[in-house]
Parts: C-alpha cells; structure tokens; sequence
C-alpha cells in the first residue's frame, strides 16, 4: 500500500508573534533611590537647565568642647566643609532596520526596539552604579569624560586603579573598610590585607556583618545611617550572589525561630526570597555584583588566601552615592532615511553617578567615602 507523506516545503509552519525578550533584572538599587537628603542614592537634577559639573556641597558636625563661663572670642570651631564635584556625560543607544527586512519579518521584532532600548538603560544605570560603590575617590572628572564612550562613572574604577591609588584609598578610609571577618586582618598594603582573607574563617556571615555595622557607627567622619525608627537606626547592606548565600545560610536557624509564620510560615525567609534583615540592617541582595566579579573586577578572583574569591559587600547609610542628571532618557529618531526605506529608533541621556565622599579634614589629603562601609569577604562559587 502506497502512503503519502508531506513534502517537507508543504509541512504547516506556526510562528508566533509573542516575542520572547531575555531577562533583564530590574535595577535593584531603585527602592533606595531619591531626591531627599535621606536617601542613599540621592538622586539630582540641578544640570537638566545645562552644564557638565555640579558641586555637592557637604558639611561635617562641630566637635569642639565649647565653653562655660570662659571666653568664647577667639576660641570659635570652623565649620569642616566641602564641596564635592560630579561630571555628568552622555549615553546613547539605537537599532536600525531597512524595509526590505522589515517586509521579511513575522513577529514585528523590530517592534521591541523600544522596550529593548529601555532595559538597556536600566542596566546601564545599575552597572555603573555598582562601578561607582566600588570605585575609588578622585577629585578629577572621569578619564573617558567627552569620549566617544563616554564615562559616567565618576572616581577611579577599581579595575583601573594602580597599586599605588589602591593603598592610598585603603589608607584614607582604614575606618570604614573591613577585610574578612576580624579587623586584624587589614594591612595598608590592599593586596596584602586582600591575602588575609581565609577562605573558611572570612565568609560573610552575622558576626561580622555585625561588626561591619559597629565600625560604621564608629567611623568619622560620621556614616549617618538609613532611617531612624524608634530611636532606632537601619543601614542597608548590598551583596552579590554567594556573599548572600552564606549570609542567609547563617541566619537560617534565626529565621526559623524568630520570623512569623503566618501563611503557613511561606512569609518566612527560609521558603521566600528576598531582603534579609538582621541587627537593624537591611541586606539586598544584587547578583551583578558577584558578576563584576567574574568579568571586571577579576584581580578578586584569586586575591584571598590560597587564590581564593573575593567579593566586597557594600553597607550604605544616607548620601552614600550621588545620581547627577543632565537630561532624563528620552527617545531619539533617525533623519538619514534613505527616502524613508531605512528606520531607526533610540534612546538618549545625560547623567554621572558617584560614590560621595569629602576631603578630611578641610585642609588634609585624605578622600573618605562618605556614607559607605565597604567589607571584602570570601566568596567561592557553588
């Protein structure tokens, strides 16, 4: 018996025009992100008029002991001050089409120009925003500024930063940086206080998290924390992916125990994810972190102990970081059609992000950060 069979040209094809874009994660800094002075990242807008540098002024407490019934005159404090400059610069992105591909097409995929160009700005933003945690204070603009990539990130980033500009920033900030677990493992020497690190003893977990909270409240200039409730006070830690696994595995136990169970315990942090709190820190948890990592920071990939891992953990009170705008995203089109048989869709802004930071005392050399407590801990991948 002779059976027909479908030639392969005349076999039923579906497509579909539901497209599926890769993921993108949200920018995870967002929540703490603002125009108010509490604010972590303060969020601001002074440039949107023109420009290219706005000055943050900054302004420590007065320390002085004051008199009695002595006399005053002559014996007045100075107001320790300074004024902090953020370079913004431009960044912008397209896609283009011709129509003779957009005649081929069966699912409008040049339709997701928008919202491609849109997620390429959120992670843009988040990106440089960890760059800017983790870079160095510089009181110069940015090396790219103006270039044909542009740089918005203002301060020395890490990856780029000598020898010599790490101790110095090592130095600077000695009381509100941590190195592992224990604060005798610092050394002047960055690298050398990095090789300290053990990979057992130094992992990120509820003691020294706490300790991180400790020296931060003891720092000066002071790190003001995030909120004050009740007398009260709350920072917030960000970390990468296995700084945070062994943080959650650490407080693992003090969750079960001490976390309600109301829905059958599916609220509880054991069986959800999401923020960890301990001690009046809040700790967000930012995988692409662990991927700088990888793929930026990768002088970390073996700087502790034994070539082990290392990633930092940063914890942030208010001011920590500072978001300059020059002009909001908004979307551009392209005038060189060809007659109108090619299209292009874009996007396009103007900002510059940063740690903050001041020079302490007014008259010193010292670059200290100024609302951020950065801790190095052993990271190894699962």
């Amino acid at each position: 018996m002779a059976v027909t069979t479908v030639q392969d040209n005349n076999k039923l094809i579906k497509f579909t025009q539901q497209i599926n874009r890769e993921f993108v994660r949200e920018n995870l800094f967002s929540p703490y992100m603002g125009t108010a002075l509490t604010s972590i990242i303060r969020i601001r807008n002074e440039l949107v008029a023109g420009g290219e540098v706005m000055n943050i002024p900054l302004v420590t407490k007065l320390r002085g002991a004051g008199k009695g019934s002595g006399t005053l005159v002559g014996n007045e404090e100075k107001i320790d001050n300074y004024g902090m400059r953020l370079w913004i610069d431009w960044a912008r992105h397209a896609v283009a089409s011709k129509k003779n591909e957009r005649h081929k097409d069966s699912a409008d995929i040049f339709g997701e120009a928008k919202p491609l160009l849109a997620d390429w700005g959120k992670e843009l933003q988040r990106d440089e925003l960890i760059e800017a945690f983790m870079s160095l204070p510089s009181e110069t603009a940015p090396a790219g500024l103006g270039s044909d990539d542009g740089d918005r990130v203002n301060g020395v980033r890490y990856e780029l930063a000598t020898t010599g500009q790490r101790n110095t920033w090592n130095t600077d900030n000695a009381d509100r940086v941590l190195y592992g677990a224990v604060t005798s493992n610092y050394n002047a020497a960055h690298a050398t206080a990095l090789g300290t690190i053990d990979s057992a003893a130094d992992r990120f977990k509820r003691a020294p998290l706490r300790l991180m909270k400790r020296l931060a409240r003891q720092a000066s200039p002071a790190i003001r924390p995030y909120k004050l409730e009740d007398g009260r006070e709350y920072f917030v830690a960000f970390a990468g992916i296995n700084t945070f696994r062994d943080l959650k595995t650490d407080l693992e136990t003090i969750n079960k125990d001490a976390r309600p169970r109301e829905a059958a315990g599916l609220k509880n942090p054991i069986f959800q994810d999401g923020d960890l709190i301990d001690d009046g820190i809040i700790i967000r948890e930012v995988p692409e972190i662990s991927s700088y990592v990888t793929n930026v920071w990768t002088s970390l990939l073996t700087a502790g102990d034994s070539s082990g891992r290392v990633e930092p953990v940063f914890l942030c009170g208010q001011q920590a970081a500072a978001l300059g705008w020059g002009q909001m995203a908004k979307p551009t089109f392209r005038k060189e059609d060809d007659y109108g048989f090619i299209t292009g869709t874009g996007t396009e802004m103007a900002y510059g992000v940063g740690k903050m930071f001041k020079k302490h005392p007014m008259d010193g050399t010292q670059l200290k950060q100024w609302g951020v407590f950065t801790g190095f801990f052993s990271a190894p991948t699962d």
